[in-house]
């Protein structure tokens, strides 16, 4: 009789799953080890102040106090003060909002990321980040914004090293006098003197907390941004949750009591004074809207990883611009001579020119009314707006790229209908003014911005390549890939358009708009310079093809008010129901995108927002992309290019001559004055009626058998 083994214990049988962990431990510890003897820690004091200086592109070395656009935090931005003037109250409320462990860890606290991790999980709450504020200072003042494993990792060693060296209270002391809190206003004296008018020291209760709550992201609770500021609303919902969080946390930590909770929570924040004050610094020349621009500057290079919020507000940077000073005076000009009367529309201006540099960016008009970048869109703190005709200068690329030729024929009633092309539902676009085009060709639809040309044009290319096609010619914003979208009904901003058409000015090679082209610090030593990629789309073969059509909008079709007496190519826009106007167009070494329209009107508190005002009679008129855009776009660049060779957009070879064109400048065909049936640069024919000779005094005779007004006008 055999008898069995004894059992093994459990130790043996995990003997190596144990061993294994062992062995990790200690090398985690080994490594954290090394890591605290062999990383140094930087300065342990750095400079807080030193000025930043943006340079528009009349600077092109020494940027400085004499020369600059704008210094930022040039001794007003910032005050330091001393752990004394800081109020306990105001302590009390930031270590609640951001690092309830402070005066008990080592700098990194992992309790604090346990609690954060299970309040992110429950959404309620504080939402605590992990970061401790001593690590938050570190951040904040040695690394960058990086989202990397390494910069974590440094970012935990050098936080407790620092508390091996200064004390809890320096390092709070240093953190509240170099954090950000918006309006420009970087540590706790400016913010108080920005948002209350008084000292640090005077704060009470309520406006600490609210402080406090702004540190997580200051520009999105601001409670006072003005009525005519579309993110007024939701701002002063943000700033009532961010505060009532922050005195939730105060009553659990028992800094104070419900009843001063309670007190506080009911009141509002009467107390804040008026958005005045801006990231933007000192400004030259305020007039050119200068403040969008420099506002711009800093968001892209904050959110680029590259600068912390310190070193740009007072880090001693050069910041080397491509803005052109006359280029924004003629764009400012040309915008205020066209809407020049009370309660006209705004209009935003981005040009680009063949190195991907922006030269132009208006904005808006007073940047100290609103700070909304009507230029960006979404960057700009704001949100696009749909771009109507003008997006389909890339549907005539699609086209183009798929082998359809520029001699592709369909028939173009007033209204179609397209069996479920409208998620599922049909659709019923139609042309302005209920016009009926009959058979036409690319060249003729995109002349005369003929919708149910390009209704039809969209299903055959497929939406999906359309949005690809506009994404990779440089529109940014995420386009809903719906057959309308080649009506342009997906939001867009005008740096969105400029940078899509610049593609075709660059005959089909992209190259992404920058507006920064080299940062230095106060020694001359380059930091960071802008790259040159130029990325092929599209051939040339094509480019030129889309560009002699869009010239023909200028010389004889919706865009003849933007005719300037040079070649030059473009688009017409107008949204539904008028509510946007554009011109988007190009020369061989500039292209500008014009939008106009009012701002999203923001909503009283309580208040559902309010819709976007129709331009329904402006100067007594209706506003399409050819009244007002398009002269404003003429204006400006007649000025912007009238020392610049001008490039000639001839009919391409492979085009069929009997291709309507136009006439007006010198290098170009003269305009046809029949549309004959012979279309060879086509690959595809029609299934419809065979091409009609037609006038081109007299729209063509409609085929139509629709023949009833559309529900509403969507024009070019």
């Amino acid at each position: 009789m055999t008898t069995e083994p004894a059992r093994r214990g459990f130790l043996w049988r995990w003997r190596r799953v144990l061993f294994a962990v062992g062995l990790l431990g200690l090398l985690g510890i080994a490594g954290v080890a090394y890591l605290l003897t062999q990383v140094p820690l930087p300065d342990k004091e750095p400079p807080l102040l030193q000025t930043t200086f943006v340079c528009a592109d009349d600077v092109t070395s020494g940027c400085d106090a004499d020369n600059a656009m704008a210094q930022l935090s040039g001794g007003v931005d910032r005050v330091t003060v001393t752990q004394a003037q800081i109020p306990p109250i105001l302590v009390d409320a930031v270590v609640s909002a951001e690092d309830r462990g402070f005066f008990k860890h080592g700098g990194v606290d992992p309790v604090g990321v346990g609690r954060a991790l299970w309040a992110d999980l429950r959404s309620s709450g504080v939402q605590q980040g992990g970061s401790t504020i001593t690590q938050q200072y570190v951040k904040n003042t040695y690394l960058t914004d990086e989202r990397t494993v390494t910069r974590k990792v440094k970012e935990a060693v050098l936080a407790v090293k620092l508390e091996r060296e200064l004390s809890k209270e320096e390092i709070l002391t240093r953190y509240l006098n170099t954090i950000y809190f918006g309006r420009g206003a970087y540590g706790v004296q400016a913010a108080s003197k920005t948002y209350f008018g008084k000292n640090v020291q005077d704060l009470n209760l309520g406006q600490a907390a609210f402080l406090a709550g702004l540190i997580r992201s200051p520009e999105t609770a601001d409670p006072n941004r003005g009525a005519s500021d579309p993110l007024a609303a939701t701002s002063l919902d943000t700033a009532t949750r961010r505060r009532l969080s922050v005195l939730d946390a105060m009553v659990e930590e028992r800094y104070i009591t419900q009843e001063q909770h309670d007190y506080v929570a009911k009141s509002g924040f009467d107390d804040v004074l008026p958005r005045q004050q801006t990231t933007a610094g000192r400004l030259a020349h305020p007039e050119l809207g200068t403040g969008y621009i420099v506002d711009f500057v800093q968001r892209g290079l904050r959110e680029s990883g590259q600068f912390t919020d310190a070193e740009l507000q007072g880090g001693g940077l050069r910041i080397y611009t491509s803005i052109n000073y006359d280029l924004q005076r003629d764009a400012i000009d040309a915008v205020t001579a066209t809407l020049n009367q009370p309660n006209d529309p705004a209009a935003a201006v981005v040009a680009v020119d063949t190195q991907g540099r922006i030269k132009t960016m208006v904005g808006g008009l007073d940047y100290a009314k609103s700070q909304v970048n009507l230029a960006v869109g979404a960057d700009g703190g704001g949100g696009g707006r749909q771009a109507g005709s003008t997006f389909k200068a890339f549907a005539v690329t699609e086209a183009l790229k798929q082998g359809m030729g520029l001699g592709k024929i369909y028939n173009s009633p007033a209204t179609i209908t397209i069996p479920g092309a409208d998620a599922g539902n049909d659709w019923k676009p139609s042309n302005d003014d209920n016009q009926s085009y009959g058979n036409i060709n690319m060249v003729t639809a995109t002349q005369d911005s003929v919708n149910t040309y390009f209704a039809q044009l969209v299903e055959d290319i497929n939406p999906q390549n359309l949005v690809s096609t506009a994404n990779r010619m440089g529109v940014d914003s995420p386009l809903a890939p719906n057959a309308s979208l080649v009506l342009g009904t997906s939001p867009v901003s005008p740096l969105d358009m400029a940078s899509g058409y610049s593609t075709l000015m660059d005959n089909g090679e992209h190259v992404t708009p920058t507006i920064v082209t080299r940062v230095t610090d106060a020694a001359g030593r380059v930091l960071y310079e802008a790259p040159t990629k130029r990325t092929r789309v599209v051939s040339q073969e094509i480019t030129d093809q889309v560009s002699w059509a869009l010239s023909q909008v200028i010389l004889g079709g919706t865009g003849t008010s933007a005719n300037f007496g040079k070649p030059a190519a473009g688009k017409t826009g107008t949204t539904e129901d008028f509510k946007d106007a554009w011109f988007v167009g190009y020369t061989c070494q500039l292209t500008t995108a014009v939008w106009m329209g009012y701002p999203g009107e923001p909503a009283a508190p309580g208040q559902a927002a309010k819709p976007v005002k129709a331009m329904t009679s402006v100067h007594g008129r209706k506003v399409f992309g050819a009244t007002f855009a398009a002269p404003i776009w003429g204006k400006f660049m007649a000025k912007a290019t009238k020392d610049l060779d001008s490039c000639p957009f001839n009919r391409p070879k492979n085009v069929s001559a009997g291709v309507t064109a136009g006439t007006g400048v010198p290098g170009t065909t003269p305009r046809a004055t029949t549309t004959s049936t012979a279309v060879p640069d086509s690959t595809t024919t029609s299934t419809t009626a065979p091409v009609t000779t037609t006038s081109t005094t007299a729209p063509p005779t409609s085929i139509s058998t629709t023949t009833t007004a559309p529900p509403g006008p969507k024009p070019p």
